[in-house]
């Protein structure tokens, strides 16, 4: 059997994995705060006993997610805050370690407790935990306030800060779960974030996703006829050996 096919197959195999990325993409178009996941591809010599000059495989390369920030806009909710320039909110990860994201449309659970897409929502002494029922306010350097039912103005209390860091000078990797931390060190440990003093948010706003659905759908179609044109050298290279193998048998 011709090489050629552990080629195309390790492209179309490469076709396969970028075709999710596109459709994960596309699925959080309206996804607050959302980061576009960024994959290319890059073809490697094959390397063996199959080696050929012009005979190549396909290697994924992700290099990460794109970072531009998508469009702001207003929303008139208490609980709403858009991060602005580089700022990042601080949330607990699924394992429980600081990770970071920008996705502003806050919740409160049933405990109180501040959250983040189901994720704890952290302050600069932990995560935050609300009276249950009181009204809340959130200034632009995130500190939150609040104020109980049928309380005077004037007692309006401070509950804390929101942990907001800035990435201006770090470069954050993207997590299976899709929030993000520091680049990990040489024993595989991100370190947290510093809180930052300048960071600002947006009130009742949100940052939409920077996921351009038109783009998605043309990359999806882009990489569909791709897929296609790298099945099509399977289905020839195997036609060519049934046909050698052919003529092989009549010369016997």
């Amino acid at each position: 059997m011709d090489r050629v096919i552990y080629t195309a197959m390790s492209g179309a195999r490469q076709s396969l994995e970028r075709q999710a990325v596109i459709s994960n993409n596309l699925a959080n178009v309206a996804t607050s705060g959302f980061r576009e996941q960024l994959l290319a591809m890059r073809a490697v010599p094959v390397q063996g006993a199959g080696a050929y000059d012009t005979r190549t495989s396909v290697a994924a390369s992700t290099p990460g997610a794109n970072m531009m920030s998508g469009p702001v806009q207003y929303t008139g909710r208490a609980l709403d805050v858009a991060m602005l320039d580089n700022a990042w909110l601080a949330v607990t990860g699924s394992d429980g370690q600081e990770a970071y994201t920008r996705r502003g449309d806050l919740q409160i659970d049933g405990e109180g407790f501040l959250r983040s897409a189901g994720r704890q929502v952290l302050g600069e002494g932990g995560p935050i935990q609300v009276p249950l029922g009181a009204q809340l306010f959130i200034a632009d350097d995130g500190t939150l306030s609040s104020l109980g039912e049928g309380e005077n103005p004037d007692s309006i209390a401070q509950l804390g800060r929101l942990k907001l860091v800035d990435a201006s000078e770090v470069d954050l990797v993207r997590t299976e779960e899709g929030l993000f931390r520091q680049a990990p060190d040489a024993d595989g440990n991100s370190a947290a974030l510093p809180a930052a003093e300048l960071a600002r948010v947006a009130t009742g706003s949100l940052e939409g996703s920077n996921v351009s659905a038109v783009q998605g759908m043309v990359e999806m179609i882009a990489n569909a006829r791709l897929y296609e044109m790298q099945m099509q050298v399977v289905k020839s290279t195997e036609e060519n050996d049934q046909r050698a193998t052919s003529l092989l048998s009549i010369n016997n």
